[in-house]
């Protein structure tokens, strides 16, 4: 399957190709499908960081469709690695619905980068939602110790399931419902965040790309978050 402009770019961005075999399916609720991987020898070329993620390709007639997806326990020894998919109308999840062992997808390695903070923050702060959970636990995981402070946005009942979880530091889940296309999540990190943010926390903010943006410019402009303390990317865009 070629894969377009898109591919195109991302090939002079030094995206590097690899084919994912499907190993396993598993149904986590309603709402939360797992599909394991083998890597097709990725993470030995790239090595692991938390919030890996990669970019899947799926079928879309003549038009390349491509979806970001974070990585879940990937192990490198072995070769293998798992997602996460919401399971909602969309090319991604009609897939992931149907993949089954030995079902291949092709996938590209660019854009995701992130270093655990050095030294280790007093406090995470982190804001985001189901598509950013399985990062967040890859974020609890990298600093065990860590206490953690996370809005969690939620656009269903059934998405309190599976809410960010790790480590053996205090984690302090907040869930903000879905309102105003994310407005409501926006308005309540705002308030809170002040009381929050000091010179040795460190702020992780991973929702919709509008929500994200208006987020991470608050934190910069007016709590004045330096950038070594921020790390802001929008998971995904409001249709």
């Amino acid at each position: 399957m070629g894969h377009g402009w898109q591919g195109a770019i991302l090939k002079l961005m030094r995206g590097k190709d690899f084919t994912f075999t499907v190993r396993s399916n598993e149904r986590l609720s309603e709402r939360l499908h797992r599909l394991s991987f083998t890597d097709g020898g990725m993470l030995a070329v790239t090595g692991v960081h938390p919030t890996m993620w990669v970019r899947l390709w799926f079928g879309n007639g003549d038009r390349p469709h491509q979806r970001a997806y974070t990585l879940v326990a990937p192990d490198p020894a072995t070769g293998t690695f798992s997602m996460d998919f919401a399971l909602h109308a969309g090319r991604a999840s009609d897939w992931a619905r149907a993949a089954r062992p030995g079902d291949t997808i092709e996938a590209t390695v660019q854009g995701s980068e992130f270093a655990v903070p050095d030294p280790l923050p007093s406090r995470l702060l982190a804001v985001g939602d189901p598509a950013s959970r399985p990062a967040i636990d890859s974020l609890l995981g990298a600093m065990p110790l860590t206490p953690a402070t996370i809005w969690y946005e939620t656009s269903h009942p059934r998405d309190g399931d599976h809410t960010p979880g790790g480590g053996t530091a205090s984690r302090d889940v907040i869930r903000v419902p879905r309102q105003d296309q994310g407005s409501h999540l926006v308005e309540t990190v705002r308030a809170a965040l002040p009381e929050h943010v000091d010179d040795s926390s460190y702020l992780w903010i991973a929702c919709d790309t509008a929500s994200t943006r208006a987020l991470a410019t608050f934190a910069r402009k007016q709590l004045g978050v330096p950038k070594e303390r921020l790390y802001s990317l929008g998971y995904w865009r409001v249709s």
